[in-house]
């Protein structure tokens, strides 16, 4: 079990997010260059990061065991989504819909990776690839809905279905299922680009923070997310799987990426779709601070449990 990789990964978050503060407080980037920052990553490079990390093998030695941890991870998005709809009744529009997505959509896909490896070695990242398959077309469909505001059907099924990273979801799902493989030219190209992404969004969240403080982070409304997203959900995860006896890997497995902060994209869309991004940011940098102490935790009970 490396925790060490745990701690080393916030620091790096961390420091890229400081890297936005001080490019925003001296001068050098203002406050209007956030939207570019925000089209840019929803455009380009989150679309090349998806594409990227479908690329994977498959065996049928390890079919079963996919196909059990896509049933939890299914699972698990329902009962955020069911939670979010009855949490999240009353309140502003703009915090209500943010405090929604931020329920439904953690930081599985970045912070998660990296946790699934450190902890679980390969097999953790390639188990945790799969995971993200649902967790990634929830974020950009009806994650992305919650930022849309009140739409007819259609239009609503538009917007999600042209949005560029759903599109690269389903181009991910095809380059995976029918292992199509790409010029190397291109892979090259789209893992550059995929690797961009989180740097741009932690520097993103560092000039919100240069404009906005720190004054605001710990409030009561962040502290209450921070307790159902960091322990409320993965524990009911846990106890799900220990009464259901999913296999000890599966279980683990779920339970740290149902611990994963909030998602760093929820910054971002609150800047695209007119949200409080302010607040946004707030719930992000603080459930992504106290997961230092909390992700560790989750670590050392899924050690003890296995």
């Amino acid at each position: 079990m490396n925790l060490k990789q745990l701690f080393n990964l916030q620091f790096l978050m961390f420091a890229e997010m400081a890297a936005g503060y001080c490019l925003c407080r001296f001068h050098v980037l203002k406050p209007k260059d956030r939207s570019v920052f925000s089209k840019a990553v929803i455009s380009l490079f989150l679309p090349a990061n998806i594409i990227a990390s479908f690329d994977m093998p498959l065996s049928k030695e390890v079919l079963q065991d996919f196909l059990q941890i896509i049933l939890v991870s299914v699972f698990i998005h329902i009962f955020c989504m069911i939670l979010a709809e009855l949490l999240y009744r009353n309140g502003a529009e703009d915090r209500k819909n943010t405090l929604k997505f931020a329920t439904v959509c953690s930081n599985a896909g970045y912070l998660g990776n990296a946790v699934a490896e450190g902890v679980y070695g390969e097999t953790g990242m390639l188990y945790g690839q799969i995971y993200l398959i649902p967790v990634r077309i929830v974020l950009w469909s009806v994650g992305v809905s919650y930022f849309q505001g009140k739409a007819d059907l259609k239009t609503t099924l538009r917007k999600i279905i042209t949005h560029p990273c759903i599109i690269a979801v389903a181009i991910g799902l095809i380059r995976m299922i029918f292992q199509i493989p790409l010029p190397d030219m291109i892979d090259g190209t789209l893992t550059s680009l995929g690797r961009c992404s989180t740097p741009l969004i932690m520097i993103f969240l560092g000039m919100i923070l240069a404009e906005s403080g720190f004054s605001s982070m710990i409030t009561k409304e962040t502290m209450k997310y921070a307790l159902l997203r960091l322990l409320i959900i993965p524990a009911a995860v846990l106890g799900a799987c220990l009464i259901v006896h999913i296999d000890p890997l599966v279980t683990g497995l779920s339970v740290l990426l149902a611990a994963m902060p909030a998602a760093s994209t929820t910054a971002v869309l609150a800047e695209q779709y007119g949200a409080d991004v302010r607040f946004a940011a707030d719930i992000v940098v603080s459930s992504t601070l106290l997961s230092i102490a909390v992700l560790p935790l989750w670590a050392i009970v899924l050690n003890t449990v296995g």
